[in-house]
């Protein structure tokens, strides 16, 4: 919350105050960045592992719960008053602790949430200094993030700067890394076949005008150029 209101205040500055005006900004997905770091994928499978195991820890609990919750049902009739609430409080005691692992575990500030701070936040900090250096050398007053909370509705890619932080990571690639601008879809004419293999269909009187039929050609081995960037 406090990076977003510190982003709109730098957003009215800029559009209000004269001498920001003159100010030059930019934005980057910093989502896009993280995705790209191999030191982020092996958080997120470590994570991913964690989480399954966890996952299975309370499956297990909750087949024993309900071990219990089925065994009282087919012992019911046979137990005296004392003993159902002693079984029945047994139960309950179990769903308690179900219910309290799990949230422990995946709750609110619970142990996953803790543990993808501890092993994102490293990464997280070699990406904003990334951003800070670049800021710095591009003299950029506002860097926005568009993977952040604040809504973008229109971005011009002039203003975008994701690449450069890719640089200054080490990521960067001769192709670019960022996501193709969408636009027109471009298709490739269909080269006209030779005069000789075309031949002309009969028409009955009163049809339509003869088809022109194409035969088959041989194959060429032929592939797009790639883009450059």
């Amino acid at each position: 919350m406090k990076k977003l209101h510190s982003l709109l205040l730098g957003a009215l500055l800029l559009l209000t105050a004269p001498a920001a005006l003159a100010q030059k900004f930019g934005y980057v997905d910093s989502e896009f960045i993280m995705g790209k770091m191999p030191a982020y994928s092996q958080a997120q499978q470590e994570l991913n592992t964690l989480s399954a195991n966890w996952q299975k820890d309370i499956e297990s609990q909750k087949k024993d719960l309900d071990k219990l919750y089925r065994n009282y049902q087919a012992e019911e009739v046979l137990l005296t008053e004392p003993m159902k609430k002693k079984r029945q409080d047994e139960i309950l005691k179990k769903e308690q602790d179900v219910k309290a692992y799990q949230n422990k575990i995946f709750g609110y500030e619970g142990q996953l949430f803790k543990k993808r701070q501890e092993l994102t936040k490293p990464v997280q900090d070699q990406v904003f200094e990334a951003i800070e250096k670049v800021a710095k050398k591009k003299q950029l007053a506002i860097i926005f993030d568009k993977a952040g909370d604040l809504t973008m509705l229109y971005t011009n890619p002039t203003h975008d700067y994701t690449e450069f932080v890719m640089e200054e990571l080490g990521l960067a690639s001769e192709d670019r890394n960022q996501p193709g601008q969408k636009g027109a879809v471009r298709t490739v004419t269909t080269p006209k076949t030779p005069a000789g293999d075309e031949t002309a269909t009969d028409t009955d009187a009163g049809a339509a005008p003869a088809t022109k039929t194409r035969q088959p050609t041989k194959a060429t081995n032929t592939r797009p150029a790639s883009r450059k960037n």
